[in-house]
Order: structure tokens, then sequence, then C-alpha cells
């Protein structure tokens, strides 16, 4: 018996929601899409509909169109959550995430080998527990403080509602 692939943990339908779900945030047509990445229409609606075998380099086309980051699109398939995409579009956070982990790679080298799952789902846990406690103290800010680190004015925007609506 064969053994599983990343490619097997890509399910279909969320990736089709991810696609969907980025495609509307962005307004863009699924017309529109197929035309500048480029793909035949009926080509666009089977990908865009999780159908075929899972193409990376589709993905990375598709981002670049919706302006999007490719990583950003597996994890919210990995994790199930189509907003995800969207939500990293504003902060580029999946690269960040991997700039952090290429570091960490660097750094360790083989002794990464020697942590055990408990600890590191631990500390992951406590890094997004900050991230969350950095999230509470922004929201608790007056409208119009200026927030402490934040150089782009875009990123205190509040995010567009995402929603999984079928129509194009």
């Amino acid at each position: 018996m064969p053994s599983a692939t990343f490619i097997d943990a890509i399910d279909p339908a969320r990736l089709s929601a991810v696609l969907k779900t980025v495609r509307r945030f962005r307004n863009l047509k699924a017309a529109e899409v197929a035309a500048r990445m480029p793909l035949a229409p009926r080509s666009f609606e089977r990908f865009e509909a999780g159908e075929g075998r899972f193409d990376f380099t589709k993905v990375q086309r598709f981002a670049e169109v919706a302006e999007v980051d490719p990583y950003a699109i597996l994890f919210a398939v990995l994790i199930g959550s189509p907003a995800f995409a969207v939500r990293a579009a504003q902060n580029g956070i999946s690269p960040l995430i991997l700039l952090a982990l290429e570091d960490f790679d660097r750094e360790a080298g083989d002794a990464i080998a020697t942590l055990d799952a408990a600890t590191i789902l631990s500390v992951f846990r406590e890094a997004f527990s900050s991230l969350n406690a950095e999230i509470r103290r922004r929201a608790s800010l007056r409208p119009g403080e200026r927030q402490p680190g934040v150089s782009d004015e875009r990123n205190d925007a509040p995010l567009p509602a995402v929603d999984a609506k079928d129509e194009d």
C-alpha cells in the first residue's frame, strides 16, 4: 500500500471553498480569473471545484491573480478555514511563519529531532496566545489612537465579511 503524501491531505472540497472565498473577497469573476491565469474557463471551473489532481502551480498562479499568498491558501485548506487565506492576505502571516521556521531550522539544525510533540505544541500555542493578546490589546485602543509598530494604515482597517455563497 503506497504511503500518504502531502497531496493526499488536500481535501478537494476545502480547496474549492478557499478558492471561492478568496476570489469573491477580491471581487473577481471566475471568467476573469481564468483569463488572467490563463486557463480555459471550464478548466478553471474544474480547478476551483477541487476536481482533478492537486496542482500547486495552479494555486500559485491563482494566488498571483488574487493577490494572496499561495501558502496561506494551503494553510487555509489544511486548517479548514477558508477565511484564513483572506485574513493572511492582509498581513502576510504565512510567509512570516515560514521565515521563522527557516530561521529555527538553520539555528537548531539536527537538534530539532530531540524535541517532543508536546513541547512543540505547547510553544506554538503559547506564541499564538501571545498574538491573541496583542489582538485584544489593539482592539481596546480608542478609535484613531495610533497602534505602536503599525506602519501601514491598511492593517487597521476591518476585514470585510467573508462568506461562502455559491454564486459567482
